[in-house]
C-alpha cells in the first residue's frame, strides 16, 4: 500500500499542507480543533513520519546540505545560526538523516559547491538561508532540478518551497510599542548590506513609522558585529537631531550598544531605547536587558526541514507562512520619549 503523504493528509481534512505541517509538528499556526482533525486523520491513514527517511529511495544519499558563505568567526558568534544549525541537525537525526554543512568564503564558491553537490548526487535537497537580492543560487538549482527550501521572499519556482516570515506584523509590533513611550525619532541599525530580508524589514519599516508616527526613519548600514555596532550608534547619535530609540537587526548589535552606551554618552533607557530583531540569552542578560522580537529559531530550522523532505517526497510543497515574532518588552526601552 502507498505511503499516505502530508498532501494526502491534507486532502482528507480539506485543509493546506502547510496546516498539516503545522500540526503533525506541534507548532502554533492551527487551531486546536484543525490540529485535533489533522492527527486523527493521519492516524487514520497511517502517517509515519520516519518511514520514508529511516528507508530511503535507492536513489538517494540521506543527506541536506546547507552553503554558508560566512567565515567561521562570525557563525560562532551569532546565536541565533548556532540554533539554527541545531533545529535542523536535530529534526533530520529524527528520520536517520545528516546535514552536510560547507562554509565558502564568496559567491563563486557557494556556487560551485551546490553545482558539485548535484553532479556528484551528494545531496538529495538544500536549504539556502540569506536570501540576497537578484540572488543567483534560485536560478542555479532550478537548473540543477536540486529540491529546495529558500528562507525569506522569494517568487514560486519549480523544485523550490519558501519559508516566508511574517515580517510586517513584526513591523507594526515594533512601532506601536515604541510609539507607545512616546517615541517619534526611531533610527535603524542594518546588518547585511545585500540580504533580501534586512532590505524588506528597512523598507517596512520605514513607511510605518511615516505612517503611524509622521517622521522619517534614519537608517544606517552596519557590519553585524560589535564593532560595526558601536560605529553604527555613534553615527545616529550625531544626528540633528538624534534618534530617541534604535532598532538592530540582530542581538549582538543590539547588546553591544547597550554595554557601550556609556562610551556614547547615553543612558539606556532614559536617553536611548534599544529594540532588538533577534532574541537571545544575550539580550536577558545584559543590564538593562533589551526588548527584542523573540522566536523559536531551532523550530523554524526543523519547519524547512519538514518541508524540504515533503518536496524531496512528493516533488511538490506549498510554501509555508512562520507565525510572526513575539515581541518582548523589557527595560532597554521602557522610560524613554521622543
Amino acid at each position: 500500500m502507498k505511503r499516505p503523504t502530508i498532501i494526502d493528509i491534507a486532502r482528507h481534512v480539506g485543509v493546506s499542507k502547510a496546516a498539516v505541517s503545522y500540526a503533525l509538528n506541534g507548532r502554533a499556526g492551527v487551531s486546536a480543533a484543525t490540529r485535533e482533525r489533522i492527527l486523527d486523520v493521519a492516524a487514520q491513514l497511517g502517517w509515519d513520519a520516519a518511514g520514508p527517511a529511516r528507508t530511503p529511495a535507492a536513489d538517494r544519499t540521506g543527506t541536506i546540505g546547507l552553503v554558508l558563505a560566512r567565515p567561521p568567526q562570525e557563525i560562532r558568534a551569532e546565536p541565533s545560526m548556532v540554533n539554527w544549525l541545531a533545529g535542523m541537525e536535530s529534526a533530520l537525526a529524527e528520520y536517520g538523516l545528516v546535514l552536510n554543512v560547507a562554509l565558502t568564503s564568496d559567491e563563486d564558491a557557494e556556487l560551485g559547491t551546490y553545482r558539485q553537490w548535484a553532479a556528484e548526487r551528494r545531496v538529495d535537497g538544500v536549504i539556502v538561508t540569506d536570501l540576497r537580492t537578484a540572488d543567483p543560487r534560485v536560478p542555479l538549482l532550478r537548473e540543477l532540478a536540486l529540491p529546495a527550501v529558500v528562507i525569506g521572499e522569494q517568487e514560486r519556482v519549480p523544485n523550490v518551497a519558501v519559508l516566508r516570515f511574517a515580517v510586517a506584523d513584526e513591523v507594526r509590533a515594533v512601532v506601536e510599542h515604541l510609539a507607545e513611550f512616546g517615541h517619534t525619532r526611531i533610527g535603524h541599525v542594518q546588518g547585511g548590506f545585500d540580504l533580501e530580508h534586512t532590505r524588506r524589514r528597512n523598507a517596512l519599516l520605514r513607511a510605518r513609522v511615516r505612517e503611524r508616527l509622521g517622521t522619517d526613519l534614519v537608517k544606517v548600514e552596519a557590519d553585524p558585529t560589535e564593532t560595526g555596532a558601536a560605529q553604527a550608534t555613534w553615527r545616529l547619535l550625531a544626528a540633528d537631531p538624534p534618534p530617541t530609540a534604535i532598532v538592530y537587526d540582530n542581538d549582538l548589535m543590539a547588546v553591544a550598544a547597550v554595554a557601550r552606551a556609556a562610551e556614547l554618552d547615553v543612558r539606556v533607557p532614559a536617553d536611548l531605547a534599544v529594540l532588538s530583531w533577534q532574541d537571545s540569552m544575550l539580550c536577558r542578560v545584559v543590564t538593562p536587558p533589551v526588548t527584542a522580537l523573540s522566536q523559536d529559531v531551532a523550530d523554524d530550522a526543523a519547519a524547512a526541514v519538514h518541508l524540504l523532505l515533503e518536496l524531496i517526497e512528493t516533488g511538490a510543497a506549498d510554501d509555508l507562512d512562520v507565525p510572526p515574532r513575539v515581541l518582548i518588552p523589557r527595560a532597554s526601552t521602557a522610560g524613554g520619549s521622543g
